[in-house]
């Protein structure tokens, strides 16, 4: 029995993806629900699993084709004895030339080969970055060992594999040897080369030009003396993550300051649509955060609603789809307003850009020891600048000075964020 491998529903808004990388190949064994296909839409990828153990008996659409809902792309022969016909059936560039003899050695103790059952179990632990890395540099995943969780490979450990192997301690008949060989030329040649964007990276570059098209951007900054939030956070932290098993963070605080801030000027909450003003009374807000695919912002519902613990906790999950590439629509859609740390990158300070439809976006920066003047004396604390970018259609230069002056109070007196003030 055959069963057609189609593209699954695509998310709402979404017409077409692309197919970037197949994990398996014609003729090759696989087993139900597991992942043969990714395919990359302007936000997230896509798994397409397998509906039944059996055989894939054709791949009917290559790598980087773009698809839509229903496209049938492959060919199943179901059953655990499908693996005959499928090969009977096949061209021959397309079938394992193995003897039955040769594929029951495979299947023996000795080692020599891993199993069916290893292979899928490297192939789940492999993002599309990752695949796509390995497969520049003609390496067979199992050499090279995962630091990620579950010993998940990420691009760092190919990366470092690729560095630790140099010409002087290849070993022979490492996969690395040939790579190694042709990069590494007798003479320094200029060259360059050209590759595609990504969808995800064309998407991004479309919004950026679109919000410097459609909004009158402008951005204030404004810095805040943390000493207070650190001396909080480090009195209760270990006891905070025993009572509600995440760790405490300083996104929750700059979050909650954010909600009442919100609160006392709606504007900075609002979006303009044509020749009106859309006031939203709920705050969803935006964190933006880096993946191996690009910038992504998923979106925190309600966050007025959450406590810091479950703002932390919600941090987290967001944090590890987008390490995963397991992000969804529904958790990358809608947003009332945008906050980005470029301070864990390391950045003083950055004018960040709007997030259409979005009207503000709060940026925050590296905390660094400052010499400051307090109560005239020049004392040491823990300083940040920050920076709202907002749509100078709607809001006022008065209200985003304000804006970040009651962000400010709320972080430089954390009390003001207990009593809402």
């Amino acid at each position: 029995m055959t069963t057609e491998i189609k593209v699954p529903p695509l998310p709402e808004s979404v017409s077409d993806a692309t197919l970037i990388a197949w994990h398996k190949k014609a003729g090759d064994a696989v087993s139900r629900d597991e992942n043969l296909v990714d395919l990359e839409t302007d936000k997230v990828v896509l798994e397409v699993p397998a509906p039944a153990a059996g055989i894939l008996q054709r791949i009917l659409i290559p790598d980087g084709t773009t698809v839509r809902a229903g496209d049938v792309i492959a060919i199943l022969a179901e059953g655990k004895g499908a693996g005959t016909a499928a090969a009977a059936s096949m061209p021959a560039a397309a079938t394992d030339s193995r003897s039955d003899s040769e594929s029951d050695d495979d299947d023996d103790d000795t080692g020599q080969a891993a199993s069916p059952q290893d292979s899928r179990a490297s192939a789940h632990k492999l993002s599309p970055a990752v695949r796509r890395l390995l497969d520049e540099h003609d390496l067979d995943a199992t050499i090279v060992t995962g630091s990620g969780k579950d010993g998940r490979i990420t691009k760092s450990d190919v990366m470092a594999y690729l560095k630790s192997h140099s010409d002087e301690n290849v070993a022979p008949g490492d996969p690395t040897a040939d790579y190694l060989a042709s990069a590494a030329p007798a003479s320094v040649s200029r060259s360059e080369e050209r590759v595609p964007m990504t969808r995800l990276r064309a998407r991004i570059a479309e919004r950026m030009v679109q919000a410097q098209h459609e909004s009158a951007m402008l951005t204030t900054f404004n810095e805040i003396d943390l000493t207070k939030v650190i001396s909080l956070r480090n009195r209760y932290k270990e006891t905070f993550e025993k009572e509600h098993g995440v760790r405490l963070g300083f996104m929750s605080f700059f979050a909650k300051a954010s909600i009442e801030a919100l609160k006392k000027f709606p504007v900075v909450n609002a979006s303009v649509e044509g020749n009106e003003i859309l006031y939203h009374n709920f705050f969803d807000i935006g964190i933006a955060v880096s993946s191996e695919r690009g910038l992504m912002v998923p979106v925190l519902r309600d966050v007025d609603q959450m406590s810091f613990a479950q703002i932390e906790a919600e941090l987290a999950a967001l944090g590890k789809k987008a390490k995963d590439g397991t992000m969804s629509m529904e958790d990358l859609t809608g947003g009332t307003f945008t906050i980005t740390n470029g301070g864990i990158f390391g950045s003083m300070m950055s004018t960040p850009i709007l997030n259409p439809p979005q009207s503000a976006i709060l940026g925050m920066h590296a905390i660094q020891d400052r010499p400051m003047a307090v109560d005239g004396e020049v004392v040491i604390r823990p300083m940040m600048y920050v920076a709202l970018t907002y749509d100078h259609r709607i809001i006022d230069g008065k209200e985003a000075v304000q804006f970040l002056v009651s962000i400010k109070q709320s972080l430089e007196d954390p009390g003001r964020l207990l009593l809402q003030l």
